[in-house]
């Protein structure tokens, strides 16, 4: 099999709506009846926090999911959705949560307010889907997971591709050895974020931007940094660095997810990571951020290249008798026939799910972890974020991922967390 993918935002977002300033960003997907409707008692009441364009496309919520609340830092979008909706708004998401009627909350914010949102939800006692990628840092991620078990929430991260009968296919397809001993898996050469260069503008009427800003050092307000993707998706707070881990953190944690889960490492890491500086795709004058290729190796002798070879949505695993390509809905062989003959049942299978937002109701009422669970999307970010702190370093990193620390390496650990502006501390 050979297939090639240089990661570009043209490529993964063709086709995506742009999302909108204010009202007018992308359909609003209203809850959908595919599926039996459940007792009135059963329902669960459900608040958003943040109403952009991610949150819109989360809005087709299953039978059983109910929105009763919304809330966002852009007066205009509340002021949009809340009769449409029905639901009451808030300014603040943190008087939303305080409301005894909400059982759980969406996290659709930039992702520098990912884990204070959720933490936040957590301890008053909601449980949490929020979006991919989970964190900002990998401190973040690790007292996102403490809140999650000690308050006993179940916290869904939208990497829904877990939910995708092809990619849990191929991952069931490396885990039981139909290749033989994987040695090399290639993926995306997902790009880091630059730093903001926007120059100021007016801060639009409704919209509190020194609240947006959050934990971050406040900057002057321009729409390409409020929105998260425009100019032909080249741009956006998703592309830098004080609100995002670029792509790499982006679709890097669709991509690296899948990886992580075929080779039975979604509850731990790799043991090192370096970046080949030597082989950096030409300045295309869009990309700002580093974009050398990325390697890392796991303690088992597997190495994941991030060199353009394979699925940004999944990876090209070669082992010793043969290949497996894992892409968003897509699961390929090499042979065909690696896919065709049965599983025994010995063999492992993987947590079955077909419906990502369902997957979550289901464990609010069961109590038990979902498919994406808080910890598996912590250690995926992880390794999203070790693929950044290399670039940066520009030098091979040693990573325990018992520890979660870089061995023996101040500067490198010194990435792990940055600080936060108050009050928005965890």
């Amino acid at each position: 099999m050979t297939k090639s993918s240089q990661l570009s935002r043209r490529g993964f977002l063709a086709g995506g709506a742009k999302a909108a300033l204010a009202g007018v960003a992308t359909p609003l997907v209203l809850p959908g009846r595919a599926f039996a409707e459940p007792a009135a008692n059963d329902r669960v009441n459900v608040g958003y926090i943040g109403v952009g364009r991610r949150a819109r496309q989360l809005m087709g919520l299953p039978p059983g999911m109910e929105i009763v609340a919304i809330s966002d830092v852009n007066r205009a979008r509340l002021e949009e959705l809340g009769p449409k909706l029905k639901c009451r708004t808030y300014d603040d998401y943190r008087e939303m949560l305080a409301c005894d009627d909400i059982d759980a909350v969406i996290v659709a914010t930039p992702d520098h307010w990912h884990a204070k949102n959720s933490i936040d939800a957590v301890r008053a006692g909601k449980d949490v889907y929020v979006e991919k990628p989970m964190t900002l840092t990998v401190a973040e991620g690790r007292a996102m997971v403490e809140a999650a078990r000690k308050h006993e929430r179940v916290v869904q991260v939208g990497s829904q591709q877990r939910s995708m009968k092809e990619c849990r296919l191929g991952c069931e397809l490396v885990r039981n050895g139909r290749i033989g001993k994987v040695h090399t898996v290639h993926g995306s050469n997902f790009p880091s974020p630059w730093e903001c260069d926007l120059p100021e503008q007016p801060v639009p009427d409704g919209l509190n931007w020194d609240m947006w800003c959050g934990q971050t050092e406040p900057r002057g307000y321009h729409e390409e940094l409020y929105l998260p993707r425009v100019r032909g998706q080249e741009a956006g707070w998703i592309s830098f660095r004080p609100y995002s881990g670029g792509e790499m953190t982006g679709w890097g944690a669709h991509g690296l997810d899948i990886i992580q889960w075929a080779l039975g490492y979604e509850e731990s890491g790799p043991v090192e990571v370096w970046p080949e500086l030597d082989k950096a795709p030409a300045d295309d004058g869009v990309h700002k951020g580093p974009r050398c290729e990325v390697c890392f190796r796991y303690d088992n002798g597997v190495v994941v290249k991030l060199d353009g070879k394979g699925s940004g949505g999944g990876g090209l695993f070669e082992g010793d008798d043969g290949e497996v390509w894992i892409a968003r809905g897509e699961c390929k062989t090499k042979p065909a026939e690696i896919a065709q003959k049965p599983f025994k049942p010995s063999d492992v299978r993987l947590y079955k799910s077909d419906h990502h937002m369902r997957n979550w109701l289901e464990c609010i009422h069961s109590r038990k972890r979902p498919v994406a669970d808080v910890e598996i999307g912590h250690r995926t970010t992880t390794m999203c974020h070790l693929g950044n702190i290399a670039r940066w370093a520009e030098r091979p990193l040693r990573w325990d991922p018992k520890t979660e620390q870089f061995v023996d390496d101040a500067e490198a650990n010194g990435y792990l967390q940055r600080p936060m502006r108050e009050p928005w501390t965890l």
